[in-house]
């Protein structure tokens, strides 16, 4: 074997070990299916999305669990009161702040609660079912007037939807399931496992729009906002 094969064939195997590396820290801890049920004069609408929670697996663990995802936007149709809408956010109230950490642990804690016992991050993947999103678990939900106007944005609670949706709705429920982490980063779907939910910005255009309209979008809802508003709504 000549000297130049052997450097290229350590320099393959090194960047394998790169790879790897990089796949065994970035790859989901899990996965979970967020579903918004509501109920309307027309029926039930629902939406789903999927998002993936990644833990600190750096050497250092210096860095801080994340989720990669988005908010679940679920289409009322057009006889809703206030523009036919609801937006379950990646974010929980907490007081007088916004808590955008608190979305990573929402499947963790609903099975929890439906089991009666604490669940771990190891055992996460290993339960099965829909379990029930309730309490403190539930995240802001918000609806817009017009889709295309973050000004139009407008807080709704979960146990008096009507007041903003108009009569007749009604949050029927939130729920968390695990989905399979797939063949991640190739899980495109099917058999190679289903990837996280993207689409949002077709849904809410001004999110790639100019300036930080995701702030504009929580303070008409009443809500705090920051440096971190669009994580409410989108997550890479």
């Amino acid at each position: 074997m000549s000297f130049i094969s052997k450097w290229a064939g350590l320099l393959g195997l090194l960047a394998l070990i790169v790879i790897g590396d990089q796949i065994r820290i970035n790859r989901p801890g899990h996965k979970f299916r967020l579903t918004v049920e509501v109920t309307t004069p027309d029926g039930i609408r629902a939406a789903s999305g999927i998002v993936a929670v990644v833990p600190d697996r750096n050497y250092n663990r210096s860095g801080r669990t994340i989720m990669r995802g988005e908010a679940v936007y679920v289409d009322l149709g057009q006889n809703g009161a206030k523009g036919g809408n609801l937006v379950a956010l990646l974010a929980h109230r907490q007081d007088a702040k916004l808590d955008f950490d608190d979305i990573n642990y929402v499947a963790l804690r609903a099975y929890g609660a439906a089991r009666g016992s604490r669940v771990s991050f190891n055992d996460i993947n290993r339960q099965t079912g829909a379990v029930p999103v309730q309490g403190d678990l539930v995240p802001v939900l918000v609806s817009f007037g017009d889709p295309g106007d973050p000004a139009t944005a407008r807080l709704v609670a979960a146990d008096h939807a009507e007041a903003v949706l108009g009569a007749g709705y009604a949050i029927r429920a939130i729920t968390a399931e695990v989905v399979p982490n797939g063949l991640w980063p190739i899980d495109f779907g099917g058999a190679l496992g289903e990837p996280v939910t993207r689409g949002i910005a077709a849904k809410l255009p001004w999110l790639s729009g100019p300036g930080d309209p995701a702030a504009t979008a929580l303070q008409a809802a009443g809500l705090p906002s920051g440096g971190e508003a669009r994580e409410a709504f989108a997550r890479k």
